[in-house]
């Protein structure tokens, strides 16, 4: 319950902050960034004058009904401010959160010599500790080394180049379990704002002062960066020509309207108050007053889910992706194999391979190793040995012999890849059966990997290791088929096993013996075929990919050089992200379909609901046209731009939130839309502007 009050307080909060929003952007230069929302804006001022002249006698209409539709015009400027304050609120909570992670704290500056000095040094750290600058972190540049140990806060983005570390990263992640940060590899990349743990790391600055993920999150998250997108671009475009476009109309009606008044003799009954409000109603202001507010809130989720993106174009282009490459291990599997089964050869028992194995597998602290332990155990009832006191010698791997195991009670025994443990059997008058041979390479071409082992130079059959698909992961592939999408896994495997894989994941194809070479080429040619290609990476070797793809999600625990060449990076370095990311971004372009075509049917269905009766006086025969029955011309037009404004207000929640993912096809997907925000948006006028034309007749007010 306390926890609903303080998120009811704050979303009372971000309300309020809105509505002053909305009112500060009445200034004439946040108007002309909108240029439909802008001759909205130009339309209240003019109904405004009108209203002060007809005070004075000087009027084309009664004063308080050019009062009425002068104070409906300014709701709809307010309405529309009060959506994007509303977006812009949003993220600016989230920026409040990380400006708090983000302050200046007492960093420890060395350079370069000392830095390499110290690790000669019997006790590096206080070593470090006594030959750092101290200075403010704010004054450290790229390119800048410091030192950084237990209970420090990070002072600045880094990478490791001395140490390794636990880092606590829930100021930036959210998330509680620490990470290890260490130097060298893929996982060499710190964040500023983040707080170590434990041990000591020397670090070197890798983005220049103000430009850190932190102080770009923090922009983007306010808007204060965002840069509209081509596609968004185009639609402004279209919706400046439809506005233009009506303006003409209305000009023309106006002067057909004065053309049919000559001719019966009377005066015109088109008002310029009537001109500018049918104006109002025939542009597509729906979706202008929306279309800034639906990119924001794009941006927002997608910085709720933890990725920065660098340009708001990468959201756009991850809407439009068909292709996806994602890494096999730790994005379709679980990335540490598992023992599922002992295959026994020559005579020998399972169990009695189950026991040697786990026997060999004691002492080894891999994934791999323990998970032969408790597959042995949960098979047969083996148990680990007391190893106090007892003869056994454990022989550790080596990337020499890619053995391991143990020597107990006189005997030895190995365990290890085919080939390695064949030599070993070999060497010493063993033989490499058939039997063996043949359940080497069925589990091979199963996707498994196949480890020996052998007691006394005599094999006893194969551990098969199996590298686990994730759970889901082959439900969410089909959900991407159904949207068009083809899924491409990439790995490093043999292609007979990676065809096994890719089978039981559910991907459409495979690179097998991925290169940084070959990872290059595939995009090159799917990009080359008209293909939007997404992929995800985290080492310098990804880099190339990551520069060419069109939508590049890079780790944030990755190399620096990985960041650089990607146009978003996953700040909690979770390699499944880009299948959301794509989630999001079709979401956004989904959500901008879906409200344009809605605001542009309103548009066709308000025409045909206030033509006939503001021209029914001059025609009588459009009174046929009059389904509805309004009113008075007045009325007609006054519930006309009520809904105008209302409508605005009542989709701003679907443009927050976003319309509801639907994984379908783009014919299954055009088809929704148009039965649901088409004809919606055609029938919902005329119900709505009719109940509004009885409320106001109710009250007497038209």
């Amino acid at each position: 319950m306390q926890t609903d009050s303080v998120s009811s307080d704050a979303s009372r909060a971000q309300a309020m902050r809105a509505v002053s929003g909305a009112f500060s952007k009445l200034d004439p230069r946040e108007q002309a960034k909108n240029p439909v929302m802008l001759m909205v804006y130009i339309s209240a001022i003019l109904t405004t004058g009108l209203f002060f002249l007809s005070l004075a006698g000087v009027s084309d209409s009664r004063p308080g009904y050019i009062c009425a539709i002068a104070a409906t015009l300014w709701l709809t400027v307010l309405f529309a401010n009060f959506a994007e304050s509303l977006a812009e609120g949003r993220g600016k909570a989230q920026a409040d959160s990380l400006r708090a992670a983000k302050k200046d704290v007492v960093a420890k500056k060395l350079n370069d010599c000392l830095a390499a000095r110290g690790t000669h040094e019997a006790d590096p750290s206080a070593f470090y500790e006594r030959e750092c600058t101290k200075v403010s972190s704010s004054e450290l540049g790229r390119e800048d080394v410091v030192f950084v140990r237990a209970g420090d806060q990070i002072p600045a983005d880094g990478e490791v180049i001395v140490g390794a570390a636990s880092v606590d990263e829930s100021a930036i992640t959210g998330e509680s379990a620490p990470v290890i940060r260490e130097s060298g590899g893929d996982r060499s990349s710190v964040t500023g704002g983040t707080t170590l743990l434990s041990d000591w790391l020397v670090l070197r600055v890798t983005q220049e002062r103000g430009k850190s993920f932190l102080d770009q999150m923090i922009s983007m998250v306010e808007a204060a960066s965002r840069k509209r997108t081509p596609n968004e671009i185009a639609l402004q475009i279209l919706l400046v020509a439809l506005t233009i476009v009506f303006l003409l109309v209305t000009l023309a009606l106006f002067t057909f309207s004065d053309f049919g008044a000559t001719l019966a003799g009377r005066a015109n009954p088109t008002t310029i108050t009537n001109l500018v409000a049918l104006f109002v109603c025939l542009a597509p202001t729906t979706i202008g007053a929306l279309l800034s507010a639906i990119g924001i809130a794009g941006m927002s989720r997608l910085n709720r889910a933890n990725v920065l993106a660098m340009s708001g174009r990468a959201v756009e282009a991850a809407g439009d992706v068909d292709i996806l490459m994602l890494d096999k291990t730790g994005t379709i599997t679980l990335g540490n194999r598992q023992a599922c089964a002992f295959v026994p050869v020559d005579g020998a028992s399972e169990e009695e391979l189950a026991d040697a194995a786990q026997l060999a597998s004691l002492t080894d602290e891999t994934p791999e190793g323990r998970s032969i332990v408790v597959l042995a155990k949960e098979r047969f009832g083996i148990r680990g040995r007391d190893l106090q006191g007892s003869n056994m010698t454990s022989i550790p791997f080596t990337a020499q012999t890619r053995m391991s195991g143990v020597d107990f009670d006189g005997h030895e025994i190995r365990k290890g890849a085919a080939d390695a443990v064949c030599a070993y059997v070999e060497s010493y008058g063993g033989v490499y059966g058939d039997a063996c041979r043949r359940a080497v390479e069925e589990i091979s071409r199963a996707g498994g990997t196949p480890l020996l082992v052998a007691r006394d130079h005599t094999i006893l059959g194969v551990v098969y290791l199996k590298d686990i698909v994730k759970q889901g992961i082959k439900e969410n592939f089909a959900s991407l088929r159904k949207m068009g999408i083809k899924t491409i896994m990439i790995t490093g495997d043999n292609p007979t096993t990676a065809a096994a894989i890719a089978a039981e994941a559910g991907v459409d194809d495979f690179l097998a013996e991925a290169t940084p070479e070959s990872k290059l080429d595939a995009i090159r040619r799917y990009q080359a075929e008209g293909h939007m290609v997404a992929m995800t990476g985290d080492g310098t070797n990804d880099a190339p990919a990551l520069a060419q793809a069109d939508v590049a999600v890079a780790m944030n625990s990755g190399t620096q050089a990985a960041k650089e060449a990607g146009n978003m990076v996953d700040l909690d370095s979770n390699p499944t992200k880009l299948i959301d990311v794509v989630r999001i971004g079709k979401q956004m372009l989904m959500t901008r379909g879906s409200l344009t075509t809605f605001s542009i049917a309103n548009d066709l269905a308000k025409y045909f609901a206030i033509i006939p009766a503001l021209f029914v006086g001059l025609y009588p025969q459009l009174d046929a046209l009059n389904v509805m029955r309004l009113a008075s011309p007045e009325s007609a037009i006054l519930s006309a731009i009520i809904y105008n404004a209302l409508i605005i207000v009542v989709l701003i929640p679907l443009a927050l939130k976003g319309v509801r993912y639907r994984e379908v096809s783009s014919a299954q997907l055009l088809k929704h839309n148009l039965l649901v925000y088409g004809l919606g948006g055609v029938a919902l006028p005329f119900v709505a502007i009719k109940a509004i034309d009885m409320i106001l007749v109710a009250c007497g007010l038209a």
